[in-house]
């Protein structure tokens, strides 16, 4: 275990509709020395906690990273189980809160009617600087028992993220990532047989059992389409120099490139082609299921050409077809 650090790492967040390659991006930034990536760092919905595996192939509950973090937690003076994280949003304390806190961000003048409604809680106004704290103290701790100064958030979601960034104290850099809409919307559609581990056996977090709702188009559509509108809209909130995008495409074709543009950006020296043996390096990733696949190969899934029927993409196309194309997916 390293020695604590004086200063807190950054915190790289993940800003991505779900199923957009975060966690390949994830994992490949990992490959670097001075890189942490531990998932989802919201660590919700991890399922059944004597049946989910951490990315190492242990049970989660005993993984030795993640045990070590409690640990480091606990010096911090705070009880911690990443099981039970309490670093999601939705563990807010009341209804009324999680209620206020379920929209993706709006833009400005609607976040400031939420956060107009949420100050009007006691309850919000004692957990949101606690919230703050605990996840401050999170990445603080995984940066302490990996020894990188950059840990890897996941999670993805604009709002969280919008609540990290007024964390004092907490340096954010963030990275987006983003994906053929039709793509993504395929994952909606199926995700068990498009968006988990490649083995059956090791689906749904490990245990073998995933229970998902497909959805229509129509949802899968509205739900990329609300995502990366989400992503827009908070992006606009912060400096240009905070943040930079990546696309799942280029990422599949050119990795190293890819995630050597990532580095530039966090100001850290590139270290060759080692993202290429990413299987290779310590992961303990909590998230999507792909990371329990053990293949470092790294293809490009464009299923959706093939899957995909004409009234589905039409669907698609009048539904969110201008955004994908702004990304340049035509």
């Amino acid at each position: 275990m390293s020695d604590l650090k004086k200063r807190t790492p950054t915190l790289v967040y993940l800003l991505a509709a779900s199923h957009s390659g975060s966690t390949l991006t994830a994992m490949l930034l990992n490959a670097h020395s001075d890189i942490c990536t531990a998932g989802e760092l919201k660590a919700s919905h991890l399922g059944d906690p004597s049946r989910y595996m951490c990315s190492c192939h242990s049970l989660i509950g005993k993984c030795e990273f993640w045990n070590d973090v409690s640990k480091e937690m606990a010096h911090k003076g705070l009880e911690f189980d990443i099981t039970d994280a309490k670093t999601a949003l939705g563990d807010g304390p009341s209804r009324y809160v999680n209620r206020l806190l379920r929209p993706l961000h709006r833009g400005k003048l609607l976040e400031l009617v939420r956060d107009v409604f949420l100050s009007l809680s006691s309850t919000w106004r004692d957990f949101l600087p606690s919230w703050k704290q605990r996840n401050k103290a999170l990445v603080e701790s995984i940066g302490t028992v990996s020894g990188a100064n950059f840990i890897v958030d996941s999670s993805k979601i604009g709002v969280r993220l919008k609540y990290l960034w007024r964390t004092n104290g907490l340096p954010i850099k963030i990275v987006r990532v983003v994906r053929d809409g039709r793509a993504v919307a395929l994952t909606y559609m199926d995700p068990s047989g498009f968006a988990d581990a490649k083995d059956e056996s090791l689906r749904g977090g490990g245990s073998g059992v995933r229970v998902d709702d497909d959805e229509s188009m129509t949802d899968a559509a509205n739900q990329w389409l609300r995502s990366n509108q989400e992503a827009e809209a908070f992006l606009r909130t912060v400096p240009a120099e905070s943040h930079i995008q990546i696309r799942y495409e280029d990422l599949c074709r050119d990795p190293v490139a890819t995630i050597e543009s990532v580095h530039e950006f966090l100001g850290i020296a590139a270290e060759g082609e080692g993202v290429l043996r990413f299987r290779e390096f310590s992961h303990h990733v909590v998230g999507n299921g792909m990371r329990l696949d053990g293949d470092s190969r790294i293809v490009l899934d464009d299923r959706w050409r093939e899957v995909l029927e004409e009234r589905d993409l039409a669907t698609f196309d009048q539904i969110a077809g201008d955004l994908n194309r702004s990304y340049g997916y035509e």
